[in-house]
């Protein structure tokens, strides 16, 4: 049995991205995997099984829809199976510039002690930037749609 952490790490993730690919809570995905919360939960978080491998963790990934293998494979670093530990689609994104803009530079101030005001929305412009040049944000001229519904 692999006993690399970030090996187990990896497929935490894994786990859990698909997860929440489904919708579910730790609590729901349990119920359908027919094991503990908190199995859930030490599987998501990477735990390293002291002694062998745990049942458990074939059930979660048997709930994912995930085959006989996958668990072994994705330790051994293979790409976990099917679409559903992927991120959403971007397509299906329900924000707009203006509102991401706020999320990262809100996200930039908490993970950052010394940065200025400035650097901060210089940081947000750049990464802005890319994600329109990438194609997920829409490029705009400048003016916002307004969000006050007396003008609508």
């Amino acid at each position: 049995m692999n006993r690399d952490p970030q090996s187990w790490a990896r497929l935490g993730h894994a786990l859990r991205t698909a997860r929440e690919y489904r919708g579910l809570t730790q609590q729901e995905l349990a119920v359908d995997a027919e094991v503990s919360e908190r199995s859930v939960r030490e599987a998501e978080n990477g735990t390293v099984p002291k002694v062998r491998m745990p049942y458990t963790v074939g059930r979660i990934a048997a709930s994912h829809g995930w085959p006989e293998g996958a668990v072994d494979a994705v330790l051994d670093g293979a790409a976990p199976p099917g679409e559903g530990w992927r991120d959403a689609p971007v397509e299906q994104a329900q924000i707009d510039a203006e509102q991401l803009a706020g999320i990262m530079t809100n996200a930039m101030v908490r993970a950052t002690e010394h940065a200025t005001a400035a650097e901060i929305r210089a940081a947000t412009k750049i990464a802005l930037d890319e994600l329109r040049k990438q194609g997920v944000i829409r490029e705009t001229n400048g003016v916002q749609p307004s969000t006050n519904q007396a003008n609508s």
